[in-house]
């Protein structure tokens, strides 16, 4: 059976929702063929080959087993050359940008990672609701979902934490680290927010000079990437883009402190797409024995459990009282990177895969 994954996102993105995709790619049952596709820019030639380059190196392991193909849908096709295109697949699972399309594949999934607040009225809009079943990558996000669109959203599927992250018992450094994209749109990770953060820690705290904070993340927004390293001159901080899966995994392993400030200042009530929707690299840091000092809106309670919520923050202040603590007692610190491991051992590969075949045989 070919099942296709496409996603309005890619070739371009390189974030938790495209490693997310590349996941259940890579877990499907073994009579299932796995082929990702994306829409073809009007005018721009895309070479199979470089696009399976670049998620190679962004997921860390070859992906022979996936084909990347190029697809009419997303973009100015005829109607006709669209729909007939879906046709060739046993499953069509789709990534959602806030809209569907109709599908002639034998079975439909489209996959919200977005806690979209609407869906576009009309009848034909209806209508093409009739032909998906809808998936969610977190309660969080179903529960807006079913709010807004009055629908019924039939699965879950969170994000998966991979088993190498969990081998990654190394001795910590001084290390405060976040993950995430350099953008200002939506669910922007706030970087920025981050640095006055480290800031005002080592302002009140002097004997903590000799920690260092690390943003890592791929830039997609090159001015707000020049505004952080302006505000961060002076101060022990890295700023690492384009950072191979390898390095990241070296960088968790040293990292003692995780940072998160997606949702900051935010209502999730009133705008749900501007926290996190899940919080897939808090999880990865958690595996790796980092302790997650995060903004606990949306998703990241779902990634948290109770135990772990005790250190969050919703202000600057809290998330420097916080941190503060951690860092001057050493027994705290090992007790929470303890359980913040096996917390994220809730989120691992073998539930994961069993997710998969069930969503799959069900669908």
């Amino acid at each position: 059976m070919k099942v296709c994954f496409y996603s309005p996102y890619f070739p371009d993105h390189f974030g938790g929702g495209e490693r997310h995709l590349l996941d259940i790619a890579t877990h499907l049952p073994e009579n299932m063929q796995a082929v990702v596709a994306y829409p073809k820019p009007v005018g721009k030639d895309i070479v199979e080959s470089n696009v399976r380059a670049k998620y190679e190196n962004f997921y860390g392991v070859l992906l022979e087993k996936i084909s990347f193909i190029s697809s009419p849908i997303g973009t100015s096709a005829s109607f006709l050359e669209k729909i007939f295109w879906t046709r060739q697949f046993s499953y069509l699972f789709a990534v959602s940008d806030g809209s569907l399309f109709f599908s002639l594949a034998k079975k439909n999934i489209a996959h919200l990672q977005i806690p979209f607040t609407s869906y576009p009225n009309g009848f034909i809009n209806r209508l093409k609701l009739q032909f998906w079943q809808l998936n969610t990558n977190s309660e969080f996000t179903k529960g807006v979902i079913e709010k807004n669109w009055k629908v019924r959203v039939a699965s879950v599927l969170q994000p998966m934490v991979a088993s190498e992250l969990f081998a990654l018992k190394q001795k910590k450094e001084k290390m405060i680290l976040h993950v995430g994209r350099f953008f200002t749109q939506l669910h922007s990770k706030r970087q920025d927010i981050l640095v006055e953060n480290f800031r005002q820690l080592l302002t009140k705290n002097p004997e903590f000079n000799n920690w260092k904070l690390e943003l890592v993340g791929s830039v997609e927004d090159a001015e707000y990437v020049a505004k952080i390293k302006s505000v961060s001159a002076g101060l022990p901080i890295s700023i690492r883009s384009n950072c191979s899966r390898a390095e990241l995994l070296d960088i968790y392993a040293r990292a003692s402190v995780y940072w998160h400030a997606t949702g900051f200042e935010v209502d999730e009530l009133a705008e749900p797409e501007k926290v996190e929707h899940f919080g897939i690299t808090t999880v990865e840091a958690m595996a790796a024995g980092a302790v997650p000092v995060v903004v606990a809106k949306g998703g990241q309670r779902e990634v948290l459990g109770p135990e772990l919520q005790t250190l969050s923050w919703e202000s600057s202040e809290g998330c420097v009282e916080q941190t503060s603590k951690l860092l001057a007692d050493p027994d705290q610190l090992e007790k929470y990177s303890v359980l913040a491991s096996e917390r994220a051992k809730l989120f691992g590969e073998t539930r994961f895969t069993k997710q998969v075949a069930i969503l799959f045989s069900h669908a």
